[in-house]
């Protein structure tokens, strides 16, 4: 055991260094995360999905940083992530709506100014959609018609369509103090 430890001295040292170095980073981004999220009154939920987002970049990058470390050439790294991106890409073109509202989720995480509770209403000329905002998911949101009606809207849509806020009326988010 000691024999693997000189013979890999470095490569462990390196690897604790950016397994530390990553964890404040992901505290520091977890932290901020959380500031905006209280301070912009977003729900809870949305705040976890943001930390979900942040554990993914951490991880990535740890991967990257890591196998560098041990000994993977930076022409090897290149076509392996090469590749990876190219297999993704593929797939997300062939799906490219999803990618899309996930990309709208984080936008609306920072910049949306309605929250759950309020009432919207969303100027579509072939349907217009007056409704509660119940959730806002990663995908969509959760809209309830005053007669009762669910209904899922894309979040990609409703950052492309002309939306008046109709009625501030904000729930008790039971959750909010958890973090």
């Amino acid at each position: 055991m000691y024999e693997v430890f000189l013979t890999y001295r470095d490569e462990l040292i390196y690897t604790i260094a950016v397994i530390i170095l990553l964890m404040i980073i992901q505290f520091v981004l977890r932290k901020a995360a959380n500031k905006v999220g209280k301070r912009s009154e977003i729900n809870i939920t949305r705040t976890r999905l943001m930390f979900k987002y942040i554990n993914i970049l951490i991880f990535l990058i740890a991967a990257f940083l890591l196998s560098f470390a041990w000994g993977v050439g930076l022409s090897e790294l290149a076509l392996i992530f090469s590749s990876t991106f190219a297999v993704i890409g593929v797939a997300l073109f062939a799906i490219w709506s999803i990618l899309s509202n996930i990309t709208s989720g984080i936008i609306m995480f920072f910049s949306f100014p309605y929250k759950i509770g309020d009432t919207i209403k969303i100027h579509d000329k072939d349907l217009p959609i007056e409704a509660e905002i119940e959730d806002i998911k990663a995908f969509h949101l959760h809209l309830r018609t005053s007669d009762g009606e669910l209904i899922t809207y894309p979040n990609n849509l409703i950052l492309q369509k002309a939306v008046s806020l109709i009625e501030t009326h904000r729930r008790h988010d039971e959750g909010k103090d958890a973090l």
